[in-house]
């Protein structure tokens, strides 16, 4: 990547970072223009809502500022997923649930991921953003997914995490299904929570979603 696109990158970060909504998608169409891969652009705008999250924490920002963030990345996905979608030819790898936990309104992260999962060739549901955990639990058994994708970014909605995941691992029709989680976590969170993975990369998380599908035999024969 060039000095100017190295240059582009640090600007959206914190233009996201600043809540600064013209400039921001003013830098989009810029590296777009350069051709610089949309999923970069998507990471870029993730890295800056993990500082949005950090000033929402420290009381920086307040609400108001956690919805135009999400305002902003919304737009940002509206303009680059239809450049990164395309057919995936021959059987989907199956049918993925992906949700922000209760508390907690970004979505980049998960955005991030919905869209690598898709260009790989899964299908995805996507609950949004603040869902509560019997919604988790409530979509898990109609839909029978192969993999759950919980998202969290405030260290406050860690505990609604950790819920959620107790409540589709008590329920028989839920338990044994797996679940990632990312956002802001790590190895300490993913014990805490209970999870089976985690990942802050979304192309990782989708790579860690393939190898397990590949894993069990009757999922990849039953994906459709």
């Amino acid at each position: 990547m060039s000095k100017y696109c190295n240059n582009l990158s640090s600007e959206l970060i914190q233009s996201v970072a600043d809540l600064k909504d013209q400039e921001v998608l003013e830098l989009v169409q810029q590296r777009l223009l350069k051709g610089d891969d949309p999923i970069n652009i998507v990471e870029d705008c993730r890295q800056g809502m993990i500082v949005v999250g950090q000033r929402y924490e420290q009381q920086e920002y307040f609400l108001s500022g956690l919805i135009l963030a999400g305002e902003i990345l919304r737009e940002v996905i509206e303009i680059v997923q239809p450049l990164t979608e395309k057919k995936f030819f021959g059987k989907s790898r199956g049918l993925i649930l992906l949700g922000t936990v209760e508390g907690d309104i970004h979505d980049a992260g998960k955005d991030l991921l919905k869209i690598v999962l898709k260009v790989n060739g899964f299908n995805v549901h996507d609950l949004g953003v603040d869902v509560p955990p019997g919604e988790f639990v409530a979509k898990a058994k109609e839909l029978k997914p192969i993999v759950i994708g919980l998202s969290c970014l405030i260290i406050g909605a860690y505990k609604a995490m950790k819920t959620t995941i107790a409540m589709l691992r008590s329920d028989p029709e839920t338990a044994s299904i797996p679940i990632i989680i990312g956002g802001q976590v790590n190895s300490d969170v993913c014990n805490y929570v209970s999870a089976d993975h985690w990942s802050t990369d979304a192309v990782d998380g989708m790579n860690w979603c393939i190898n397990w599908v590949q894993k069990v035999p009757t999922l990849s024969s039953a994906s459709v």
